[in-house]
């Protein structure tokens, strides 16, 4: 029995190795080959490789080996299969999950990037359109106080020549006056 479940399990092992599914190396054809017999964990650990690489008709063929030999090891062996195959499915709902998460987020991220992209080009314009209106406004006041000193230098030149009419006329009143009172 020993002798025939160590060559099934070397066969299988070769067949693994020429489906390139699983990597042959001295650490693994040492770990596997006494597989079918030794022990239940050697035997799980076999069945969770091939259910991993995706090697169903291998793993048909070591449970019905094996539920040959001992029926009840048989039916654990299907229920640790399926198990197996109900956990590597989670994982793999779980990686799409996560990849479809990351996706989401990185678009998020590439809208948020445009959208601060078109809020800084906004607030640029208006930064320009404020620049404009402040050199408007600073042009505006130059020239409202130009006039204004321009104004007020009139006011003041009106005012000294009223001043010096005044002052004239004031002179020509006292000279016509003054031989009048003495």
């Amino acid at each position: 029995m020993q002798e025939r479940a160590s060559a099934w399990s070397r066969i299988l092992l070769v067949a693994l190795g020429a489906s390139g599914g699983f990597p042959i190396t001295a650490k693994n054809r040492y770990k596997f080959l006494d597989v079918c017999c030794c022990s239940v964990s050697r035997l799980v650990s076999l069945l969770s490789l091939l259910v991993l690489y995706h090697h169903s008709a291998f793993v048909y063929e070591l449970i019905r080996e094996v539920t040959i030999n001992c029926a009840e090891r048989g039916l654990l062996l299907l229920r640790v299969r399926d198990e197996i195959q109900m956990t590597i499915a989670a994982y793999q709902t779980l990686y799409e999950s996560s990849v479809a998460f990351g996706m989401r987020k990185a678009l998020q991220a590439e809208e948020g990037k445009s959208n601060m992209e078109k809020r800084i080009a906004e607030l640029e314009e208006e930064k320009r359109e404020l620049e404009r209106q402040v050199s408007e406004q600073k042009a505006k006041c130059e020239a409202i106080e130009k006039r204004e000193n321009e104004r007020q230098q009139i006011q003041e030149k009106k005012h000294a020549e009223e001043v010096q009419f005044l002052k004239r006329t004031n002179q020509q009143l006292k000279a016509v006056i003054a031989p009048l009172l003495w």
